[in-house]
């Protein structure tokens, strides 16, 4: 962690005939001033706990928070009630190409790490890690981008969106693994968490979520639909921790719950290697759409939509234990693998060693053959 290299500075008795600099070293300001003195920009650079802890509480729309390199051990939840705008948001972001990690591991017991409850946030290129107990939670948020993080080893899910007015928010590129809740034996711990609310929008796109104690991705109780695309889900459910009185669940995608009836669209995704099914409604009754999705060796079955109305099409299912798919009567499916006159294509590869691998410098899901086939027609592409 980088000391400061200077002293914060007030400014007085600014003009309002131009836009004006005030520099500060590490933790200094940019406060831009439009030609009638409205404040227009803040961007705060930070290197410390305490900075960044303070940062966060008193942003307003129009603040950058950038934080320079190192790990960072806040001793409260990173909490904001801060709404930025569509033209003015609030930005929480790694000082230029610098490696961020937040960790939680000196919070109290049950603190989340963060916790935003306001509009049109940015948060990009951190590592939310070591939570006691959520890594990062945004609460009826809209417009928010969160993009390029990593949520670790977390003592619960590691990315959650939540609450009423969970509207048009977007998480691009997001790893979260090793996610486990002690307290609760693995049973609420996911990758991703969309739950506990409803709003229309929301999109979740490249994100790796794997070898978290529940579930890969988790939509519980969520009642407006939400869109999943190029999103990997694997190794989700076992016990990597020796609990004797392990619960967690392990489907990698996890479409509904708790009463919803919803038509979710979830498009090329890939779950292999989870301790329950790779797709599955969990009980939602709406017209789910999954086109040109991938289920490997799930030690349930590859997708399992048995109650409702769901609508797959152009899916592959291969080696997953209990079948390729379970579906109800008033399911529809069609030019899925598992179809009449489909034909399986065979894999390039089915060694995932680099499903694991380094992101593209724009934080882009690894190039691999794992589970490719080269078909324009079924299956997940693996991009």
């Amino acid at each position: 962690m980088r000391p400061s290299t200077g002293r914060h500075r007030r400014t007085r008795n600014l003009s309002v005939a131009a836009a004006v600099a005030v520099s500060a070293g590490a933790c200094g300001v940019y406060l831009g001033l439009s030609n009638d003195g409205a404040q227009a920009a803040t961007t705060v650079t930070v290197s410390s706990a305490a900075q960044l802890e303070s940062a966060v509480a008193n942003a307003s729309a129009g603040t950058t928070i950038q934080v320079r390199g190192g790990t960072y051990y806040p001793t409260a939840t990173l909490k904001s009630t801060a709404n930025g705008t569509s033209s003015a948001r609030i930005t929480l972001k790694a000082y230029g190409s610098e490696k961020v990690k937040i960790d939680g591991s000196k919070l109290p017991d049950g603190s989340w790490l963060a916790g935003i409850y306001g509009d049109y946030w940015t948060v990009q290129s951190i590592t939310w890690q070591n939570s006691p107990a959520q890594g990062f939670v945004a609460t009826s948020s809209t417009g928010g981008i969160f993009k390029n993080l990593v949520t670790a080893n977390n003592g619960d899910s590691g990315f959650t969106l939540r609450g009423d007015g969970t509207t048009d928010n977007l998480v691009q590129d997001l790893d979260s693994y090793g996610n486990y809740d002690a307290a609760n034996h693995g049973q609420n711990a996911d990758g991703i968490a969309v739950k506990f609310g409803s709003g229309t929008g929301n999109k979740i796109t490249g994100a790796r979520l794997y070898n978290n104690a529940d579930d890969g991705l988790d939509l519980w109780q969520f009642s407006s639909p939400v869109t999943i695309e190029h999103s990997w889900a694997f190794g989700n459910g076992e016990n990597r921790w020796n609990d004797a009185g392990f619960e967690g669940n392990g489907n990698g995608f996890k479409l509904g719950g708790g009463g919803v009836s919803v038509a979710h669209s979830v498009n090329n995704n890939a779950a292999w290697d989870n301790t329950l099914h790779g797709f599955t409604e969990n009980s939602n009754t709406g017209a789910i759409l999954l086109n040109r999705n991938t289920a490997y060796a799930n030690i349930e079955t590859g997708f399992y939509f048995a109650t409702g109305k769901a609508r797959l099409a152009r899916n592959l299912a291969v080696s997953n234990a209990k079948g390729t798919a379970k579906l109800g009567s008033a399911t529809v499916s069609a030019a899925n693998n598992w179809d009449s006159g489909v034909t399986t294509p065979s894999f390039r590869s089915t060694d995932a060693t680099t499903a694991y691998g380094a992101r593209g410098s724009d934080g882009s899901l690894p190039e691999t053959t794992f589970l490719t086939t080269g078909s324009t027609a079924i299956g997940s592409t693996m991009d």
